[in-house]
């Protein structure tokens, strides 16, 4: 579990980014925080990783205090991070390269079943021995998502992962991050696309550097006003539901996809 007690945090340039922030994020559930440009979403990421030092509150992570420098090393192997744009991340060209060069205090064996064990999660091993440079956007996103599964950490931040990729790449990954939590990874994605929501267990919605609501995912439906509220940008599936209440069809999803959706309306309809 990881706790974030009453931090805040501004960057030199500005005022204050996070105000008094409390929440946690549960093992083995998907996170969504959402919140419009400059609510503080990436800088939350960025604090838990360690890549931003924390001065005001607490981060805890498996009850170890983040701010105690003498945990450093052990935060680092429980924690992994993956930004919007693969190609910033990128040093090597060659994926094997990549990969291995953050494991570099481990043996050549245990790198090579690293590496191998983490190219299968993102379906990317038969590209092990390709140029990164000859891969697709999604594609390059899916090295630097098993550059992160290589470390073997227990909770993972996402931050707009899919943002600069084109929608079956988009598909991919997000195949990929429910595999995940299927194995017991717990994720953190921050994001401002609407489809990414319907992956989390909780969405919370980020505004002025605070929690303004927090949405469990069978609550989405009745609470499609919250997310217009802080014009946060509705699913189209949550959509089609909002428009069948309006024709008084009432419809309960669980996993918000649109085979579920067409079932259920199958059902309604008496169609099956």
């Amino acid at each position: 579990m990881i706790k974030i007690e009453n931090v805040s945090f501004k960057y030199k340039e500005s005022g204050m980014i996070l105000n008094n922030l409390n929440f946690q994020i549960n093992e083995g559930e998907i996170l969504a925080i959402v919140g419009k440009n400059g609510s503080g979403k990436s800088t939350i990421g960025k604090l838990i990783s360690g890549i931003l030092k924390l001065k005001n509150g607490k981060i805890l992570i498996d009850n170890i205090e983040i701010s105690k420098n003498k945990n450093a090393k052990e935060l680092n192997s429980k924690v992994g991070i993956v930004f919007q744009n693969p190609e910033n991340q990128i040093i090597f060209s060659n994926i094997n390269d990549e990969i291995a060069f953050s494991l570099q205090n481990l043996s050549k064996e245990e790198i090579e079943k690293r590496i191998k064990t983490s190219l299968q999660k993102v379906d990317m091993l038969e590209a092990i021995q390709k140029d990164l440079y000859t891969l697709s956007l999604g594609q390059k996103q899916r090295v630097m998502i098993a550059e992160v599964l290589a470390k073997n950490p227990k909770y993972i931040i996402l931050d707009e992962p899919t943002t600069m990729i084109d929608s079956t790449g988009k598909e991919k990954i997000y195949e990929i991050i429910k595999n995940l939590k299927s194995q017991g990874y717990t994720i953190i994605c921050i994001t401002n696309l609407a489809d990414e929501i319907l992956l989390a267990d909780r969405t919370l919605i980020l505004e002025n550097g605070q929690i303004v609501a927090e949405i469990h995912k069978n609550e989405l439906a009745e609470k499609i006003n919250i997310l217009k509220k802080y014009e946060i940008k509705i699913p189209t599936i949550l959509e089609i539901i909002e428009k069948l209440k309006e024709k008084g069809i009432n419809i309960e999803l669980q996993d918000y996809n649109v085979e579920q959706l067409v079932n259920s309306l199958n059902k309604v309809c008496n169609l099956e």
